[in-house]
């Protein structure tokens, strides 16, 4: 089996065939290594590889298999993630100036998992500066640009992990997602990604931006693999006093179920409006999807929505600037224009006005839940409005800028301020030939119907293997 090959395998079938020896972790690790190097001149999305250190243990998989053991439930997969997830020793520069030679002590939760899961970290990925831009932009790193098209832009802050995935150098990645960080890029780039329940996963050793918001989680090539990879890192956590203490579902014994007998909801006020039509027409065919996987569609109303946009923008910021106050206040000039905007202002949130935000967090999420999960079991919404922005329409000082910082986020950003599950699904490319996407949103814990679903909904529709041509 050649590279390219390898590099198109699910998870499971990649750990199948090192467990019976007929592709080494080894080569799978080298396959991953080169398809990010020939790549990266077209994305930009590899912040800095880790091959010695991957290649060893890469190698003790390979001894473990040899000598009769079962490494774990990743075995061997190689993955890259972004870059802000702490490893011991190791540089974490989170896409900021201000964060160049960082190198922290402690070592992630999520990332210590998945190394006991026996997956194999080959790099670290770019990602918008502190997580906090919705586009993917980036002045101090480069930018980030789409493998379906290096003129557009990956979305953000999770870019580089988008990038990887879609370009089939990675098998997945970690993001994170505060306002919709890992849905944003998994829509633009044409690859699933799950934001999960706040408090599923923990979030000790990674870089915090909301404390209140930030959630960690997967991308990968189909939702079966996001199971997989969810799988490995959910579960309380000491180290994360928010993460819950409950048992973790076995996410992938749900799978064969299908979607017989699933209802999705559909709310086409909010979550619809200003929709371009190109979107929509895609949208409508996703719908058709989910009839053809044996899916139910009713509609549904989810309420207050507008309140729940402007909760969310108040915590999001004010959390924000509270974590970036001091920094911001000696070192304004190493921030980018559009980081140092936001958290600027953040820094004039009444505290008054966040504590009402928090207060109305728990009665806003109990009304949307009674409401939509009273009729449905996932609520089918779109991600992005618009077709994929150009990196030059959307950067910051370009006309009409402003509009797509607004816009890019609306949809998502809400399901982190109610702490519900949300899984971005593939759904068809736009006239630009720029992939387009949808979430399904869950009730609280239950990624389990997430991933039954999305996995029944690949199966009839294909989209998740759909890749971009290798360059060169």
């Amino acid at each position: 089996m050649d590279s390219d090959d390898i590099m198109h395998l699910g998870i499971a079938e990649l750990r199948a065939a090192i467990l019976r020896r007929e592709v080494t972790a080894v080569a799978a690790a080298e396959a991953s290594l080169a398809a990010l190097a020939r790549w990266q001149p077209v994305t930009n999305a590899l912040a800095r590889t880790r091959a010695e250190a991957a290649l060893a243990s890469a190698a003790a998989v390979d001894r473990a298999i040899a000598g009769g053991s079962d490494p774990g439930p990743l075995a061997g997969v190689p993955m890259a993630h972004k870059d802000m997830y702490y490893r011991a020793g190791e540089l974490a520069e989170c896409g900021a100036k201000l964060r160049r030679g960082h190198v922290p002590q402690v070592t992630s939760t999520a990332l210590a998992r998945l190394d006991a899961a026996g997956s194999v970290q080959v790099a670290t990925l770019n990602m918008a500066e502190f997580a906090f831009n919705p586009t993917g932009h980036n002045d101090h790193t480069g930018h980030v640009r789409n493998p379906w098209n290096p003129e557009h832009i990956t979305g953000g802050s999770s870019s580089g992990s988008g990038a990887a995935v879609a370009a089939r150098a990675t098998f997945a990645a970690l993001g994170s997602d505060t306002g919709g960080s890992i849905r944003l890029p998994a829509a633009i780039c044409g690859v699933p990604g799950l934001k999960p329940t706040w408090g599923l996963v923990s979030r000790a050793g990674a870089m915090p931006l909301s404390a209140s918001l930030d959630t960690v989680g997967p991308l990968a090539i189909s939702a079966h693999d996001c199971a997989m990879v969810t799988q490995a890192i959910a579960g309380a956590d000491a180290e994360d006093p928010d993460c819950a203490a409950r048992p973790v579902p076995a996410y992938l014994g749900s799978l064969a179920a299908g979607a017989e007998g699933l209802v999705i909801g559909v709310d086409r006020g909010f979550l619809w409006a200003g929709i371009h039509p190109e979107v929509a027409a895609v949208l409508e065919e996703a719908l058709e999807g989910w009839g053809r996987a044996g899916a139910t569609g009713v509609p549904v109303e989810a309420p207050q929505l507008d309140e729940v946009r402007t909760r969310i923008g108040t915590v999001i910021l004010a959390e924000s600037a509270a974590l970036h106050g001091a920094m911001l206040r000696q070192s304004a000039d190493s921030y980018t224009a559009a980081v140092r905007g936001r958290l600027e202002s953040g820094l004039a949130i009444p505290a008054a006005t966040y504590l009402d935000a928090m207060r109305a967090r728990a009665p806003l999420t109990r009304a949307f839940c009674e409401a939509v999960f009273g009729r449905c079991d996932a609520l089918f919404a779109p991600v992005l409005l618009d077709p994929v922005p150009t990196i030059a329409q959307s950067d910051v000082g370009a006309p009409g800028a402003g509009r797509w910082y607004a816009t890019i986020p609306r949809n998502t950003s809400l399901f982190n301020y109610l702490g519900l599950p949300a899984l971005s699904l593939p759904s068809g490319f736009t006239g630009n030939g720029l992939p387009c996407g949808h979430q399904i949103v869950g009730r609280p814990f239950d990624e389990a119907t997430l991933f039954r679903a999305g996995h029944a909904f690949q199966r009839v529709t294909g989209w998740h293997r759909r890749a971009p041509a290798y360059p060169g």
